[in-house]
């Protein structure tokens, strides 16, 4: 395997994006305080962005992804602990996939 230039030049500038999106976006709200109607939907964004990403792969999923996705709730909602679900969803998906 060799080192492409070009593609870790990509890498460490879509990581440097990253980082100054985040940390201009910490800066920005520490200094200023956003109206309560940006607060409010701030506090919900990632549930959103959440299921943004998760609807269509269950609407695509067959069967082992939605008994895959109930393990998942069930474990968070028993433990609340949001690795452990997830790796046990990740788990889950791999072990029916493995048997079919």
């Amino acid at each position: 395997m060799t080192l492409r230039w070009d593609v870790l030049a990509a890498i460490i500038g879509m990581a440097l994006a990253t980082y100054l999106c985040r940390a201009g976006g910490y800066a920005i709200l520490r200094a200023s305080r956003p109206p309560r109607f940006v607060q409010a939907m701030l506090q919900h964004l990632p549930g959103c962005i959440f299921v943004a990403f998760l609807a269509p792969a269950l609407a695509s999923g067959g069967p082992d992804t939605w008994v895959a996705s109930l393990v998942t709730l069930a474990v968070q909602v028993v433990f609340r602990k949001l690795a452990l679900s997830i790796l046990t969803g990740v788990g889950t998906v791999w072990a029916l996939q493995a048997l079919a």
